[in-house]
């Protein structure tokens, strides 16, 4: 009889061990990250980029239809419209892609048309330059292509992963409007 209860219990135990492992597998399984699949690259030109600093979004827009939607990092202090060169705010309004930097200390940069005339005499009633340099680009070619900076941290700028960055250099001819929204 003790044999016959020693393999009962051995038998239990066994079952036991095994639904426990097969759950801490099935756990283990379930929270390890998932690598996110990117979407597929986009083939269209587009005619409209919305940033929106406030959700830290960038929109690419064909003909009025949204196409992708990027996060985004901004200037490091991305509250308020731009008024100073130094003040760490990215420029809201409306302008246009003017220039293409392949050889940017970031990876690849587009140029938009800032400062505008209105921000310059506003920035001159301040007895101060508005800055200019302000770009839509990926990450310091400092780091591997990989590292994404996390928060604001550019000095005005939009900032991409450098994925995203090639993504957008490919589609974005110059021209494009911008609209940058608090």
């Amino acid at each position: 009889m003790p044999q016959a209860t020693f393999r009962f219990e051995m038998s239990r135990f066994l079952r036991f061990f095994l639904l426990l492992s097969v759950l801490v597998g099935a756990w283990v399984l379930l929270l390890r990250p998932v690598e996110p699949v990117p979407p597929p690259p986009l083939h269209t030109e587009i005619d409209h980029i919305l940033i929106e600093k406030t959700q830290r979004l960038l929109t690419v827009y064909k003909a009025g239809t949204p196409l992708r939607t990027y996060e985004i990092a901004l200037g490091f202090a991305p509250d308020g419209d731009k008024e100073i060169e130094g003040d760490g705010k990215t420029p809201e309004g409306f302008f246009a892609i003017n220039r293409r930097n392949p050889q940017s200390k970031f990876h690849l940069s587009l140029g938009i048309d800032y400062p505008q005339t209105e921000d310059i005499k506003h920035a001159r009633s301040l007895g101060k330059s508005p800055g200019g340099d302000i770009f839509i680009h990926g990450q310091p070619n400092s780091l591997p292509d990989s590292v994404i900076l996390p928060g604001d941290w550019t000095a005005g700028c939009i900032a991409l992963s450098n994925q995203e960055i090639e993504e957008l250099w490919r589609i974005t001819p110059n021209g494009t409007t911008v609209e940058i929204r608090p």
